[in-house]
């Protein structure tokens, strides 16, 4: 994975950004599912980085404030629309850090993903979609424990996605990229029985992670291109090899 980057600058979230009517990020989202409220831990944490910091790029790509094209090498490329920066402080970093020039999708990932999580969970505890509580020490520190916050988001994300794997239903652009990156991350496999492993299951969500999105139609023809572009470049960043894994 080529590294001739200078780390992207993921601040940590204001309050302002907190409360009700705040337009969620993907990245958000999809964090927010990756969430198992049993164990209160993240699922598909070997592929957390990546499939994290694609749904940044996908909101990017969504919202008309980056284009992809083609490497040197023939690998996708994204770069900055200029003069249209996302209004979200997280994003608009990244956002930031393609400006200076065209930079490819594997580059992006690893610049940005790994400062996305710590944030993005921070947002999420601040609008209590999740909580965080002491944990038992160790050591001289306890290792704070996430629980589930009591917004009740979680539950209607997965509906929506069950909605589009399960039942056939044309999905939004935006609920296609969630969808398409919670089996790139692997743990699909994980929310039996909401949403069953089963081979329907499966060729619903390959045709997404392959760019499959018909709807959409208040999203630009180009912008939903790209966005597809980006989120198959970043599951195969995450490893996804086919059904069985995970």
């Amino acid at each position: 994975m080529a590294h001739e980057h200078r780390e992207a600058r993921l601040s940590s979230p204001e309050r302002a950004d907190a409360g009700v009517g705040v337009k969620r990020t993907l990245a958000e989202d999809l964090i927010l599912l990756l969430f198992q409220p049993r164990s209160g831990t993240i699922a598909g944490e070997g592929a957390l980085f990546d499939v994290l910091g694609g749904a940044a790029l996908a909101d990017l790509g969504l919202g008309g404030h980056v284009r992809t094209g083609t490497g040197r090498l023939g690998g996708l490329t994204v770069e900055a629309v200029a003069g249209n920066p996302p209004s979200d402080h997280l994003l608009r970093a990244i956002w930031a850090y393609l400006a200076d020039k065209p930079r490819g999708v594997q580059t992006v990932l690893a610049a940005t993903g790994p400062a996305l999580c710590e944030p993005l969970l921070d947002r999420l505890v601040e609008r209590g979609e999740l909580r965080r509580r002491a944990g038992e020490p160790h050591g001289s520190i306890g290792t704070p424990v996430i629980e589930p916050g009591d917004s009740g988001r979680r539950r209607t994300l997965l509906g929506d996605i069950r909605t589009v794997l399960v039942d056939g239903v044309e999905p939004t652009p935006r609920t296609a990229a969630l969808a398409a990156l919670l089996y790139g991350s692997g743990a699909l496999p994980q929310f039996e029985p909401d949403i069953p492993w089963t081979s329907p299951v499966i060729a619903r969500a390959e045709e997404l992670k392959g760019g499959t999105w018909r709807a959409g139609a208040a999203v630009k023809a180009a912008a939903r291109t790209d966005t597809s572009n980006i989120v198959s470049n970043a599951i195969a960043a995450a490893g996804l090899a086919g059904p069985g894994s995970g």
